[in-house]
């Protein structure tokens, strides 16, 4: 008998969690036009599974596991899904959360919403152009920068390294 009850609180909590993702996919669409709008296949086309999951269902990596975490190589960094151009690596720092920190971000490469799942007042950051799950933003970074820590998902970031002088020279030759 308690296995039916345990197996029925499992059940409830995975019909919940499909029901939260669901949810979450609708406020994603929520009338908004982006300058990058696809289909849902067209994503997942084009976005690797981890990519899709964050991105475009508003997930999250678990801390210190992404690529971009403790990576410092002078450079930009672009949305995965539509090449937005969000972070420089000047603006990059380790905050110790677990994700890619930035203390400031490219002028109108992002949007903030409001997001209270998972019984946290938190804000949201979107990529201006398809709308895009990034990650949050808090006030607790550099005090002598912005204040601000962007943290971000390395899943939803694509890096491009700058090019530097002799990367410039051997590419003219």
């Amino acid at each position: 008998m308690r296995w039916i009850a345990f197996y029925s609180m499992i059940l409830l909590a995975i019909t919940n969690n499909l029901g939260f993702a669901q949810k979450q996919k609708e406020e994603m669409k929520d009338g908004k036009k982006y300058k990058i709008e696809k289909s849902e296949k067209e994503w997942r086309e084009v976005l690797d599974g981890n990519a899709f999951r964050v991105l475009r269902e508003k997930g999250t990596e678990r801390a210190f596991t992404g690529k971009y975490d403790h990576f410092f190589e002078k450079g930009d960094y672009y949305c995965k899904g539509c090449g937005n151009r969000l972070f420089s690596s000047d603006t990059k720092y380790n905050s110790g959360c677990g994700w890619p920190a930035f203390y400031d971000v490219q002028k109108e490469a992002i949007e903030y919403k409001s997001d209270n799942s998972y019984g946290m007042k938190r804000v949201e950051v979107l990529c201006a152009d398809c709308g895009g799950h990034l990650g949050h933003v808090f006030n607790d970074g550099p005090k002598d920068k912005t204040g601000i820590r962007f943290c971000i998902n390395s899943a939803a970031l694509e890096f491009r390294k700058k090019e530097g002088k002799e990367d410039k020279k051997k590419k003219d030759d």
